[in-house]
């Protein structure tokens, strides 16, 4: 656990290495849109890097609501309002905050046109538009099909539906959850969900069952959940994996089943998580290849498609790097530095990120596991032997020490980004 703090601390030294190299940047104008943690937090340390510097955060919604710790909402563990925060500590740090969508991007005029027909020009463009999902790639699952088949893969008022679907669900019932095939946001979070619904139906509807279908043979962190419920949850919940038959083909709202290449499945609730891609701002912005996602180089996050844009986050393709909230402010900082430093005609200063994924799969028991990354070969690979899981063998008392260490991960970033 030291190891793992004395890495954080050495990521927020690498990405703040840039102040004595950005004075005079005063007349660089620099607009960001998306203000999750990888937006948000690359638009504040560019203020803090460069006071003088002119940062627009674009974000249509005025409450941002996050995904991390979601799943306890769903559970009934945590309140949603404990999820959301407001940009007004970013405007405080004097970053001009545009709650306005953005409608349009003009690479070669430099220019990112709003929803209420102001245009913005900028010097550089941080786009961080987070997933979309990919309708098409589910037979029988569309926007209106989520209203009976959440997927709470965005959090908010999806959250909060698959919530009531499960407190008024009868003893007895079966809980249906779609992992989809990678790469999509948060890689754990579907099994970390799965741990926490059985945590709440052991506790009021013991008789109720929680079944993953999985269109893969193996998730992150597959050792530590399976033997966290056998010791909790034994018989609670059920894994099929792809190659048992696993792969959900299409689905019907209106009955609540679930298909799969070999069976077929009524759910009491179903949470389908469908296929993702990068958001639609980049799209507009003519940053995504046609995988959905944003091919990026691995120093500045800048993209490979079209000049002076740069990806964070979800919509991003990192390499190793996995979607997560923890990478994308990491990935937030190392880009505030990178950006900073460019426009005063310097090489970005060397980075290494880090990227820790806690789960919870029970609230006082918790695991994590991080990665180091740095630029090679034109993406970010994972440093050999710099990052590490929890031990498979840990006692009650690390598992509880790392569920507070993740409530602290969640309160103390959320307060440095948006206190």
């Amino acid at each position: 656990m030291s190891t793992r703090r004395r890495i954080l601390v050495g990521l927020t030294a690498s990405a703040v290495v840039a102040p004595a190299i950005v004075r005079g940047q005063g007349a660089a104008k620099v607009v960001v849109v998306g203000g999750g943690f990888g937006g948000a937090t690359c638009a504040r340390f560019l203020k803090g890097l460069a006071p003088d510097m002119a940062v627009t955060l674009v974000e249509a919604n005025k409450t941002y609501t996050a995904c991390p710790f979601s799943n306890e909402v769903i559970a009934g563990l945590r309140g949603i309002g404990q999820q959301q925060f407001g940009y007004d500590g970013i405007a405080r740090a004097g970053v001009t905050v545009a709650s306005v969508a953005a409608t349009a991007v003009d690479p070669g005029a430099r220019t990112v046109t709003l929803a209420d027909g102001g245009k913005l020009s900028y010097d550089r463009l941080v786009v961080a538009p987070g997933i979309d999902f990919d309708w098409a790639a589910l037979p029988g699952y569309d926007e209106a099909a989520a209203q009976r088949m959440p997927h709470a893969w965005k959090a908010g008022e999806q959250t909060v539906l698959l919530r009531r679907q499960l407190e008024a669900m009868a003893d007895g019932g079966l809980v249906v959850i779609s992992a989809p095939a990678t790469p999509y946001r948060c890689p754990p979070a579907p099994y970390e969900r799965a741990s926490l619904i059985a945590h709440s139906l052991k506790a009021s509807k013991p008789r109720s069952k929680v079944l993953v279908l999985d269109a893969k043979d193996s998730f992150s962190q597959q050792p530590l959940f399976q033997k966290a419920w056998s010791e909790l949850y034994p018989g609670l919940i059920e894994w099929v994996s792809l190659s048992q038959g696993g792969n959900v083909i299409s689905v019907e709202p209106a009955t609540l089943t679930v298909n799969t290449d070999f069976d077929k499945h009524k759910a009491d609730v179903a949470n389908i998580i469908p296929p993702q891609k990068a958001g639609g701002l980049a799209r507009l912005a003519g940053v995504a290849d046609r995988t959905g996602w944003c091919p990026v180089e691995p120093v500045a996050f800048a993209s490979t498609l079209q000049p002076d844009i740069h990806v964070l986050g979800d919509a991003a393709l990192m390499g190793a790097m996995p979607k997560a909230a923890f990478s994308a402010s990491a990935q937030g900082q190392v880009c505030a530095a990178a950006i900073v430093a460019s426009l005063a005609g310097q090489p970005a200063p060397d980075s290494r990120l880090i990227s820790t994924c806690y789960n919870l799969v029970a609230p006082d028991y918790g695991f994590s596991l991080v990665g180091v990354y740095r630029p090679e070969k034109g993406q970010l690979l994972e440093v050999p032997g710099a990052g590490g899981a929890s031990p498979i063998d840990g006692d009650a008392a690390l598992r509880a020490q790392e569920a507070r260490y993740a409530d602290d991960w969640f309160r103390a970033t959320t307060a440095q980004i948006f206190g």
